[in-house]
């Protein structure tokens, strides 16, 4: 049998994170090439029901990551994806989500090496976590992002 390889979806900014990753890129830094990566205008914007999608979709991580503090593009989007993210977490933990499979980091445009670790190590653990599976018995049909109520 084949070792798992597991899907993980990125959610990243416009300004900081995305151009970090294509700093990656052009630097020629390998990672894994698990990650799949969604760029929004900025984190601030992300809602939980993205997320929610992601694991919908068959992702079994998700990484969220966006502009350090003091840095946005936007003035203060990182600091709602922060405050989003704190309660994204709870909301996650309370109904049975496994909250190891989501990460959450700053990356800056400038930290194309940041960005490769980032991707490696959260493959890594999500590798060991395995498959993902239990999202569907863990949020029932009726509240799944495109779930049909039965």
């Amino acid at each position: 049998m084949a070792e798992f390889e597991p899907k993980v979806t990125a959610f990243v900014c416009t300004w900081c994170t995305y151009a970090g990753a294509d700093l990656t890129g052009t630097s020629r830094i390998k990672y894994a090439s698990n990650v799949r990566v969604l760029r929004v205008p900025c984190t601030g914007r992300i809602d939980f029901m993205y997320v929610l999608q992601a694991f919908t979709q068959g992702a079994d991580g998700i990484i969220i990551s966006g502009c350090h503090p003091a840095d946005c593009h936007y003035t203060s989007g990182n600091y709602h994806a922060r405050r989003r993210w704190i309660v994204l977490r709870a909301l996650l933990d309370f109904v049975g989500v496994d909250t190891r499979r989501i990460h959450f980091a700053w990356v800056s445009a400038a930290e194309g090496a940041k960005w490769a670790d980032l991707v490696n190590s959260v493959v890594s653990n999500v590798r060991e976590l395995g498959p993902y599976d239990e999202y569907r018995q863990t949020i029932p049909a009726h509240i799944r992002p495109g779930g049909i109520a039965v």
